[in-house]
């Protein structure tokens, strides 16, 4: 058995290697993705306000502006507020039936003076660093490649997920026959030495070292990125089936509001009055379950369900990059279609958001963003030294090789 298990851990981590090398590179930059980001484009992502108290403009004129200035595109997705007083206002596009491509689909607009301050077409490098960090998460995501690198993504994370429990497996050591002459030592303390690393060994003990030692100290960490990596990229397909046998989930508002054949290309509530009729359905909400709303963020249609989205930061988040508090509402009328809160509606829902806040390093502030950030750092190094056992044992393999009979050659 230890020897079949030996040979899956081998060949799977072979298959993996390349794309968690890849995975935790980019992983390990995308906890620092907005500072990163505003670093590469200050000219969008840097504001200054012109008064120490100034206030923003109405999100919905701004919104206006906006839409006026692509004829082409949809405005369908806005933020309420700026995220911090030195930041803009995004909006993104989407592309009108019929239209042609967007040349850009992310704008930033200053929110004190209204001025568009630029925009890009998010993640598509050939338009220059301005993309760097979008193509980055691309690459994390789906190595750039749409749904088939989803689904590849998504396959690798199934396997780390099993070989996390394989390679733990292997790091005990296998029992001991009891002799009459001596007492064997207790599985903890011959466990002990699949903890240690020998830095003063040689390069291939080292090496080795730091492969066993260095998957099982952060073999929880792992562990959940792995199967929330799964949450991430195969949710309906895997995640969700999987999860559902034990823990039970919200179901989608939208889900059961018929999709419209000819949907209007605003809402008729209009935007800001459907805001409002949002708000008010929220307020309810948050007196009924005993929330305290925190800030409202953003707000997008659906023109297809005919459905406004208000979507806030309340008690019941736990991610600290944006709130995951949703509340849906009729386009037309403003009635309450449905809602989701993050966490204490359905014991499913609770875990996969604590699962993809740390999957995002969205919880712990700057502390576990720093472990976050070391943890993708230390995947490669568990990824480059699996392959260098390999390619060690594979040459000492053949070399030991028997020469066969010349009669034979």
């Amino acid at each position: 058995m230890r020897k079949k298990l030996v040979l899956l851990h081998r060949y799977v981590g072979l298959v993996m290697a390349g794309f968690l090398i890849i995975a935790g590179l980019t992983g390990a930059l995308l906890v620092w993705y907005y500072e990163l980001d505003a670093l590469i484009n200050p000219q969008w992502l840097q504001v200054e306000p012109p008064a120490a108290h100034s206030e923003p403009l109405s999100p919905f004129a701004l919104r206006d502006q906006v839409d006026a200035a692509y004829p082409d595109a949809a405005v369908n997705w806005m933020m309420l507020a700026p995220p911090d007083a030195h930041s803009p206002v995004r909006f993104f596009l989407s592309a009108k039936p019929d239209a042609p491509a967007l040349p850009i689909d992310e704008v930033f607009v200053n929110p004190y003076t209204g001025q568009i301050l630029g925009g890009r077409l998010w993640g598509d490098l050939s338009q220059g660093l301005a993309n760097l960090m979008p193509f980055v998460y691309r690459l994390h995501h789906s190595l750039a490649l749409g749904t088939l690198g989803t689904w590849i993504f998504g396959i690798i994370a199934l396997l780390w997920t099993l070989d996390c429990f394989v390679g733990a497996w292997l790091t005990f050591p296998p029992p001991r026959r009891r002799d009459a002459r001596h007492r064997p030592r207790r599985f903890w303390k011959r466990w002990a030495k699949a903890w240690r690393i020998r830095w003063r060994a040689g390069g291939h003990k080292r090496t080795f070292d730091l492969h066993r030692a260095g998957g099982l100290w952060p073999w929880a960490l792992l562990l959940i990125f792995a199967w929330s990596g799964v949450a991430l990229t195969l949710y309906d397909q895997v995640y969700r089936p999987t999860t559902g046998l034990f823990l039970s989930f919200q179901e989608d508002p939208l889900a059961t509001v018929p999709t419209r054949a000819n949907p209007s290309e605003q809402p008729p509530i209009g935007w800001e009055p459907g805001y409002h009729a949002a708000r008010q359905h929220l307020e309810a909400l948050a007196e009924d379950r005993d929330l305290t709303i925190h800030a409202l963020e953003r707000f997008a249609y659906t023109p297809h369900k005919n459905a406004l989205k208000l979507m806030a930061r309340t008690s019941s988040d736990v991610n600290e990059r944006f709130g995951e508090t949703w509340v849906y509402v009729d386009a037309t009328d403003g009635a309450l279609l449905g809602h989701y809160l993050p966490t204490g509606e359905a014991a499913g829902n609770t875990v996969t958001t604590w699962l993809t806040s740390l999957h995002i390093a969205a919880v712990g502030g700057i502390p576990y963003r720093a472990v976050a950030t070391v943890l993708g750092l230390a995947v490669i190094v568990l990824s480059v030294t699996g392959v260098m056992v390999w390619w060690r044992k594979r040459g000492t393999a053949r070399s030991t090789k028997p020469i066969g009979r010349p009669d034979k050659q």
